[in-house]
């Protein structure tokens, strides 16, 4: 498949080993759990009911396809998706461990139904709103995976496109529009009542602390040839 096999199964590997931590966690918090510590303050309240943000917001999910897209077609890309990955899932692990320990319940959403009284949303942000609140529960709180997710992968595209594709006249274009995306995406999470103030610093601070991380691990890429690599982990 002319090298979009592999990126294909690390979709697998992630659907697996991220998206089932998070909704497993997601539906045992709202069933079984009760809130801990409740993250919210005055301001929480404050911020507007903007209803065109779910746009930002629900765009989180073209950021995986888009990183698998821009992986490198060769053994090094392939070596940094298995590093990228492995990050990815551990830190999904990481705040999955915050939602089973300390769960706390988001009780926004009452203020869309005051917001949507004189502004209802129009048909196509009424069904992003739909499919947000029938898949994802109102739990899952702190630190924000969305923000957490949106943070590495919009730095892992970053990261590709400065390397394999700095020629191409609409690089910078596409590295504009990805980060004008990142922080609406950040105000999307308070502006749609799915999150807390809170809720994104924590997951900002969270994201800037892992990519460190994902740093020195991707690094491993320029110090030792894929192969070998491949050959101290067992793979081969």
């Amino acid at each position: 498949m002319n090298g979009h096999w592999f990126p294909f199964e690390m979709f697998l590997v992630g659907m697996f080993f991220v998206a089932v931590p998070y909704f497993a966690s997601n539906n045992i918090a709202a069933i079984f759990l009760d809130t801990v510590w409740d993250p919210e303050i005055a301001f929480d309240r404050q911020i507007p009911v903007i209803n065109w943000m779910i746009i930002p917001y629900t765009a989180l999910y073209l950021f995986y396809p888009a990183t698998l897209i821009l992986t490198p077609k060769n053994d090094r890309g392939r070596a940094e998706l298995i590093i990228a990955m492995q990050g990815l899932i551990l830190i999904t692990l990481f705040c999955v461990f915050f939602f089973m320990v300390l769960p706390a319940e988001i009780d926004l959403r009452d203020q869309l139904d005051t917001h949507w009284i004189n502004n209802p949303p129009n048909a196509f942000e009424e069904a992003l709103f739909s499919f947000i609140h029938t898949s994802d529960n109102p739990w899952n709180a702190w630190p924000s995976l969305h923000i957490v997710h949106s943070y590495l992968l919009a730095r892992m595209m970053t990261y590709w496109v400065r390397r394999e594709y700095s020629e191409n006249s609409l690089a910078k274009v596409f590295l504009a529009v990805l980060w004008i995306e990142y922080a609406l995406l950040c105000i999307s999470i308070l502006t749609t009542k799915q999150h807390y103030l809170f809720d994104l610093f924590t997951g900002f601070l969270t994201a800037v602390l892992a990519w460190k991380l994902f740093e020195y691990a991707l690094g491993l890429a320029d110090r030792h040839s894929p192969s070998s690599i491949a050959e101290s982990a067992d793979w081969l």
